[in-house]
C-alpha cells in the first residue's frame, strides 16, 4: 500500500531534474501521474517529446501509471489540456505540483525586456495557468486536493544574477499564500516548495562537487509528502529543502518603534532614534545556503 494509492497527480516540468523525481516519488506511492515537459533547453527554447516519453516509460516500468503531456505551462488551452489529460486518463485529478521553470540570468543592469518578460511568463503566470486549471477541476469534484508550487531562495532571500527569476519566485510564494487562504473552504492545501538541488538548471551556478549532496531525490519525499493525507492540514507553509535539510520558513517581526496612534506621527528624528537604537538586533540577512 502507497500513500498515494488512488490519488492522481500532475507534474510540470516532469522530464528531468527535480520534476522527474517528483513524478517517480508520486508513482511509487500509488499515484496516477501525468507528465508534463515541453521538452526544451534550460533558457525555454525549443521542444520535444523525448523527455517526457522517458519519464513515462520510467514509471510503467516500474509497474505504475503514467501520461505524458507535451504542452507549455504559458499556453492557457495547454494549462486546460493538461488537467484534461488527468481526467480523461485517470478520471480525475487531485495534486499538482508546478514545477516546470528556466532561467535567464543577467545582472539587473544589464538583463533585457524579454529575458525579464519571458522568466515572469514561465514561472508566475505558468503557475497560475496550471493552478487556475487544477483548482476549478478541484472544486468541481468536491473532495480537496494538494498543490504545491516551486519558488526558490532566489525569491524569499535573494540571489544576484537573477532579479527576473527571484521576482517570479516571490510573486508565486505571494499567489501560494492566497490561495491557501482561499482553498480552505475547498479542502485544498496549496504549499511553496523552495528546493535547492543539482539539475541542468543549477549545475553552473552551484559549487562545484556537490552534485551528491543536492541530488534532486532529496528533495522530492518533501513534496511526496505533502501530497498525502497525513498534511491535511498543512497549508500555507514555505519549506526550504535540500540536500536531505528540509528547514520551515516563516515572518519573523521586530517592533522598531511605537507610539499612540491618535496622536501626531513620529518625527524623522524619532524614527532615526528608534532606527539606530534596534538596528544591532535586526535579523541577519540570510543567504540561501544558510537555511
Amino acid at each position: 500500500m502507497g500513500k498515494l494509492d488512488g490519488k492522481v497527480a500532475l507534474v510540470t516540468g516532469a522530464g528531468g531534474g527535480l520534476g522527474r523525481c517528483h513524478a517517480l516519488g508520486m508513482a511509487a506511492e500509488g499515484a496516477a501521474v501525468v507528465v508534463n515537459d515541453l521538452g526544451g533547453s534550460r533558457d525555454g527554447t525549443g521542444a520535444g517529446h523525448s523527455m517526457a516519453d522517458a519519464v513515462v516509460e520510467e514509471i510503467r516500468a516500474a509497474g505504475g501509471q503514467a501520461e505524458a503531456h507535451y504542452g507549455s505551462v504559458t499556453n492557457p488551452d495547454d494549462a486546460r489540456g493538461m488537467v484534461a489529460k488527468a481526467v480523461e486518463a485517470f478520471g480525475k485529478l487531485d495534486i499538482v505540483v508546478n514545477n516546470a521553470g528556466i532561467l535567464r540570468d543577467r545582472s539587473f543592469k544589464n538583463v533585457s525586456d524579454e529575458e525579464w518578460d519571458v522568466v515572469i511568463d514561465v514561472h508566475l503566470r505558468g503557475t497560475y495557468l496550471v493552478t487556475r486549471a487544477a483548482w476549478a477541476q478541484m472544486i468541481e469534484q468536491g473532495h480537496g486536493g494538494r498543490v504545491i508550487n516551486t519558488s526558490s531562495t532566489s525569491g524569499l532571500i535573494g540571489n544576484f544574477g537573477q532579479a527576473n527569476y527571484g521576482a517570479a519566485k516571490a510573486g508565486i510564494a505571494g499567489m501560494t499564500r492566497v490561495l491557501a487562504l482561499e482553498g480552505m473552504k475547498y479542502g485544498i492545501t496549496v504549499n511553496t516548495l523552495a528546493p535547492a538541488a543539482w539539475s541542468r538548471m543549477t549545475e553552473d551556478i552551484m559549487p562545484e562537487g556537490m552534485e551528491a549532496r543536492m541530488a534532486p531525490e532529496k528533495v522530492s519525499p518533501v513534496v511526496v509528502w505533502l501530497a498525502t493525507d497525513d498534511a491535511a492540514k498543512v497549508t500555507g507553509r514555505q519549506f526550504v529543502v535540500g540536500g536531505n535539510r528540509v528547514t520551515l520558513l516563516s515572518w519573523q517581526t521586530l517592533r522598531i518603534a511605537e507610539k499612540d496612534p491618535k496622536g501626531d506621527p513620529l518625527t524623522l528624528d524619532e524614527v532615526n532614534e528608534a532606527m539606530m537604537a534596534t538596528l544591532e538586533a535586526w535579523p541577519k540577512p540570510l543567504k540561501p545556503l544558510d537555511v
